[in-house]
């Protein structure tokens, strides 16, 4: 068993570690020092010519970006006078933000352009000094100097430009903001008067609306039985085939998800929910194709008018929703089937809720296309408020109904009303709805009730969704699903991938929930996509807290260039192990040993360039480095020690992945080699983890440190009645024949000595790979007994003889005796005498050294 010696102590590592360190530092420190003072001591010949030619690319630089600027002050104009005008809206206020704030990022832009440029002249002009004495400064250096500052003055007159322009940027983006809140807040708050609505005249205003829109939409039918009568067959004959196929083929495909099945008395919450699901997008999507499709149709041949198209437009939309909002209501409280539902409620009011909720998405839906006939029609104000007064209320009634009723039971089987949290809530909405019709503010009213069905649908959808994501979250819950059940059987995959694959799609939905619903919500609330998109971006490019500012995008860009350049060290790694070094018949240790090295060295690799591409200085880390300098003297010297310990073993490798070593108590096979600990496997199957610290102090026997060729010695006892010299043939003859001995260097019997019982011989043999040692010791020992037995050759053991004494019948009795003797000795005593009710004199133990082989 060879060891590791000390010249692997880590001196002589560190101090060849430090040689190389200090080479690489001499070879890139020479020609970086020679090249600064070649810089700091140029020709006056070749600084006036780079000088001036700087100065001169300078002068067109800022010449050319002077005319961008401009041309994007003219754009700020156009944009400032349409933003001043009266009639613009809230989404032409958001259109004209969103150009503003482009037109900053190429502001931005143009700037960036002087940074480098003006960072070299500060930096030259800092190099040269503040002008000197008259009569001891060169000339050439004069000139340097007068040519910097006209161009540095350049840069600065046209980053003034720039600056002023983004100052009245923000400042015009601000007063827009203020502008929309003002509108919104206006159009929540402006006041009308509700008698004038209801007077007499309020309803000949409404049969003369009714009148004026049949007239519209009989010049427009006329007009398609004239002239575009195939144009329309082919858009309702394209349109109803589309929708046709789509939901005959989703029902084809999932026709066992989408209907319920109500032999099935208590279904699962993932049936109900597949149910629940495939019910509501299939026949709302086919629904949503028809419409779309055909609107589309129509605009393409030329059908529409332009009113016709802002009422068709409208009414699809609000089709389309109350369907929507009918399947959702559905699939929520089922009706017709109580036990799947999504949402546990007594079946006598789940047929309330339905119907209530569907009422009351239809009468918003009325609200939304009377407004639009309104504003197409230029309807009297008088009839406009009289509508949305009508379906406010309608709304606000509804709402409360809702609250009052009573879908839970308790457990004697009584009704329950709905939880506190939620009653209250919706009799103020339901309330406030209704007051604010009554009261004028009609505005307030309808916005109210708009989002009573649009945002409560959005948040139920939303709650569908959390409801499935805690569902795949908890144990189980895969492994029973369709998707489960085709993992098991086409990958064979177990419980517990399976529940890990639940809490990603739990995370994953709960995610999707929020990005989704989030942002639908806002826009029903008065934002516009400009809004939203504007505010993802400004939050991914820069976020500032405190003093510290950074961009999640760039956090994330960082992340993804360390995942790619950590599978791509991966796969490179796997890629010169199985390609590389196994057809080069690279040793197994030596593979090991240079694929830790190079993933290490690519993990870091990857660290360093995703921390520049998240936009961290790395010189900004220098204090952090400082205090971690700090932390490795005092606590984390035990780490740096065994990492600095696991770099010498992998480059010096005294032992190798797959060696068989001994470390202290520790024998085992050497399994992996990390910078900090290695582990290694023992006989017994148990891992131990050795820090690498431990092993390069202290010794490391070794045993298949260069080959696996290793000696066995067998000691072997034989009966000193036996001849020696036989005894040494026969042993002689074992191990030569015996096959997997090495023949060179042949095996030796040793006469080891004279024992106390025995003649002491030695067997020792080499073997080619010293792991398979226990099975050719067990066969050599078998051979060697059964050899010994033949020849009648005792191999002795330790033997003990049992010698009894008794003192005759204990059954007589024994005649008193009155004294005894002073000079009787203490040997001759019977101990019956003293003791005549004990048992007989327990036996003395004597060893002797007899016995012969195979006696019983």
């Amino acid at each position: 068993m060879s060891a590791l010696s000390a010249r692997t102590m880590p001196a002589a590592a560190f101090l060849r570690l430090f040689t190389i360190i200090a080479a690489l530092l001499i070879v890139v420190a020479v020609p970086v020092s020679t090249s600064a003072q070649q810089a700091d001591a140029p020709t006056a010949e070749s600084s006036d010519t780079s000088a001036a030619a700087n100065a001169a690319a300078t002068a067109e630089l800022a010449k050319k970006q002077m005319a961008i600027v401009r041309g994007l002050a003219a754009e700020v104009d156009a944009l400032e006078a349409k933003m001043r005008n009266d009639g613009s809206g809230d989404t032409e206020l958001v259109d004209v933000r969103n150009e503003l704030e482009a037109l900053g990022i190429r502001l931005d832009a143009s700037r960036a352009a002087f940074a480098p440029r003006l960072q070299e002249i500060n930096n030259r002009l800092d190099q040269i000094g503040p002008p000197g004495d008259e009569g001891t400064e060169p000339e050439a250096l004069k000139e340097e100097r007068s040519l910097l500052a006209l161009e540095k003055a350049d840069i600065n007159a046209v980053l003034g430009e720039i600056e002023n322009l983004a100052l009245r940027i923000d400042r015009l983006i601000n007063e827009i903001q203020q502008i929309r809140r003002e509108l919104f807040a206006t159009q929540l708050t402006k006041h009308y008067n509700v008698s004038d609505a209801l007077s007499s005249d309020m309803v000949g205003d409404f049969f003369a609306e009714l009148e004026h829109l049949q007239q519209t939409v009989s010049s427009w039918l006329q007009f398609i039985l004239r002239f575009k009568l195939n144009a329309t067959l082919l858009a309702g004959f394209i349109s109803f085939a589309a929708a046709t196929v789509l939901f005959y083929g989703g029902r084809r495909l999932f026709g066992s998800l989408i209907f319920a099945d109500p032999h099935i008395e208590n279904p699962s919450y993932f049936s109900r929910l597949s149910v629940a699901f495939w019910s509501t997008l299939l026949p709302s999507l086919a629904l949503a194709v028809f419409l779309g499709t055909s609107y589309a149709m129509m605009a393409y041949f030329d059908i529409l008018w332009p009113d016709i198209a802002r009422l068709l437009s409208t009414t699809f939309n609000v089709i389309a929703t109350v369907f929507l909002v009918n399947r959702l209501a559905h699939a929520l409280f089922s009706p017709s089937l109580p036990n799947w539902s999504l949402i546990p409620v007594a079946p006598e009011a789940a047929g309330k809720l339905y119907w209530l909720v569907w009422i009351t998405s239809i009468a918003t839906g009325f609200d939304f296309i009377f407004s639009r006939v309104n504003d197409v029609l230029g309807s009297p104000l008088s009839l406009t408020v009289a509508k949305s007064l009508l379906a406010t209320f309608v709304v606000g009634v509804l709402v409360i109904l809702i609250a009052f009723v009573k879908p839970f039971k308790n457990e004697d089987g009584s009704p329950r009303p709905w939880p506190r949290w939620l009653l209250y809530p919706l009799l103020a909405l339901g309330l406030s709805t209704i007051t604010a019709g009554i009261l004028g503010y009609i505005g307030l009213a309808r916005f109210i009730s708009q989002q009573i069905v649009v945002t409560g649908a959005i948040l139920a959808t939303m709650y569908i969704g959390h409801l499935t994501a805690r569902a795949l979250s908890d144990l189980g819950a895969i492994r029973n699903t369709l998707f489960g059940r085709w993992l098991d059987r086409n990958f064979e995959s177990n419980q517990t991938l399976e529940d890990q694959l639940g809490l990603l799609f739990s995370v994953s939905i709960n995610v999707l929930v929020v990005a989704i619903g989030i942002p639908l919500i806002l826009l029903q609330w008065g934002f516009q996509w400009g809004d939203i998109t504007t505010w993802v971006l400004r939050s991914l490019r820069q976020i500032q807290v405190g003093s510290v500012s950074f961009s999640i995008l760039d956090v994330l860009t960082g992340i993804l260039v360390f995942i790619i350049g950590f599978f791509v060290t991966r796969w490179f790694q796997r890629w010169l192990d199985g390609s590389v070094m196994t057809r080069g018949r690279v040793d197994a240790g030596v593979r090991n040993s240079i694929k830790t090295v190079v993933g290490y060295t690519g993990i870091a690799i990857a660290i360093l360039i995703g921390v520049s591409a998240a936009g961290i200085n790395l010189s900004s880390l220098a204090l952090v480095a400082g205090g971690l300098s700090l932390g490795v003297g005092f606590g984390l010297q035990n780490i740096v020690s065994n990492f600095v310990s696991g770099l010498i073993l992998l480059v010096e490798r005294p032992f190798k992945s797959g060696d068989w070593i001994v470390a202290g108590s520790v024998s085992g096979t050497v399994k992996k080699i990390s910078v900090r600990a290695t582990e290694i496997e023992t006989f017994q199957r148990q891992s131990v983890i050795l820090p690498n610290s431990e092993l390069i102090n202290s010794a490391v026997g070794n045993w298949t440190h260069k080959n696996r060729l290793g000696r066995v010695d067998i000691p072997v006892g034989v009966s000193y009645s036996a001849n020696p010299r036989r005894v040494y043939e026969i042993l002689m003859e074992i191990a030569k024949a015996h096959p997997t001995i090495l023949k060179n260097p042949e095996p030796m019997v040793y006469f080891a000595g004279f024992g106390d019982s025995s003649l002491d011989f030695e067997v020792r043999f080499f073997l080619a790979d010293v792991m398979s040692q226990l099975a050719i010791q067990n066969d050599i020992r078998f051979a060697i007994y059964d050899r010994l037995k033949e020849e009648g050759i005792e191999i002795p053991f330790p033997q003990r003889d049992l010698h009894i004494r008794t003192s005759g019948d204990l059954g007589e009795p024994k005649p008193q005796k009155k004294a005894r003797p002073r000079a009787q000795k203490k040997a001759d005593i019977d101990p019956q005498e003293l003791f005549p009710d004990a048992e007989a004199q327990k036996p003395r133990r004597r060893r002797k050294p007899r016995g012969h082989l195979g006696d019983e």
